[in-house]
């Protein structure tokens, strides 16, 4: 069975004349002439098939017709209404949906913070916070999967993709509580070269594990893998069962963990960089709105 369709302008008359009862003053109050009013009526009850209200002199009525659509035109009217002000929101940034993904280990340091700040500002935007490594993360940028990434040490040049640095902060060597070392305040990275260390595979960040064997190789060593573990949390456990060393972003010292000592290196001149990622040619609003919470100078941790 065909649906006749209803123009809203008919529906919102309609509705002005069942709540009033009186052509005069639901005209006045939609702010047109009283025929237009009637026209309005006229075309909707075509529309329906029967008439919508009874008219007698000074008195208007619902008809079983009328009062059978009433409640209907009602929710037609508002969820216009609700849709038309959810489009707003949303083209305007003010809500949404935002898909972010992060690294691990920035749960210790910038997520929390721009989180909050970003939600203070956007209430009715609804995070999708997904947690994986850098690789993945630049993969799933570039499929459109997520819309923000979160990681360290992106690519120096990417076509599609855009950086902007959060955080920059040093490294410092990972040891078992017991080892000879933990017990000075900083660790000559040279006096490393014998222990085996403990790192994150290369697939799940490139930059970052380049970084770390560039910073040995500049100590005259390359470094004795003993064991790798995607995240840092993991290769932190590894370090205190005394299967290695490590060198690490030095933010992650805020893993307590009994069995490890976080020390500082010397050298201590090369920072890692943390940074938000996005699809250069991405034009949604929300976007927009998480880089203009990011500061480029946060302190590091």
């Amino acid at each position: 069975m065909d649906r006749p369709e209803l123009p809203l302008p008919q529906l919102h008359a309609f509705v002005v004349l069942a709540e009033e009862l009186h052509f005069g003053h639901a005209a006045a109050r939609l702010g047109i002439a009283q025929p237009p009013l009637s026209q309005q009526i006229r075309r909707l009850e075509e529309k329906v098939g029967h008439p919508l209200f009874s008219r007698e002199p000074g008195r208007v009525e619902l008809t079983p017709a009328g009062r059978e659509l009433l409640p209907v035109a009602r929710r037609a009217l508002t969820d216009i209404a609700d849709g038309l002000a959810a489009a707003r929101a949303v083209g305007s940034g003010r809500a949404g949906r935002l898909r972010i993904g992060f690294a691990a280990s920035l749960a210790l340091t910038v997520l929390p913070g721009l989180l909050r700040t970003f939600r203070e500002r956007c209430p009715d935007v609804h995070l999708d916070i997904h947690e994986m490594t850098s690789a993945p993360q630049l993969a799933a940028l570039r499929e459109g999967a997520i819309d923000i990434g979160l990681l360290r040490e992106p690519p120096a040049e990417d076509a599609e993709l855009g950086f902007r640095t959060v955080l920059t902060e040093p490294f410092a060597a990972v040891l078992p509580a017991a080892h000879p070392l933990a017990s000075r305040r900083t660790v000559p990275l040279a006096a490393l070269a014998d222990s085996p260390f403990v790192l994150l595979p290369r697939a799940v960040g490139p930059q970052l594990h380049d970084q770390i064997t560039s910073l040995c190789a500049a100590a005259g060593f390359a470094p004795q893998v003993a064991q790798r573990a995607v995240e840092w949390q993991t290769v932190c456990a590894l370090v205190e069962t005394g299967l290695g060393v490590s060198l690490a972003p030095a933010s992650i010292r805020r893993i307590r963990l009994k069995g490890v000592a976080f020390r500082g290196i010397e050298p201590d001149d090369v920072r890692t960089r943390v940074a938000v990622a996005w699809r250069r040619n991405d034009r949604d609003p929300l976007v927009a709105r998480l880089l203009a919470t990011v500061s480029q100078d946060r302190p590091g941790g």
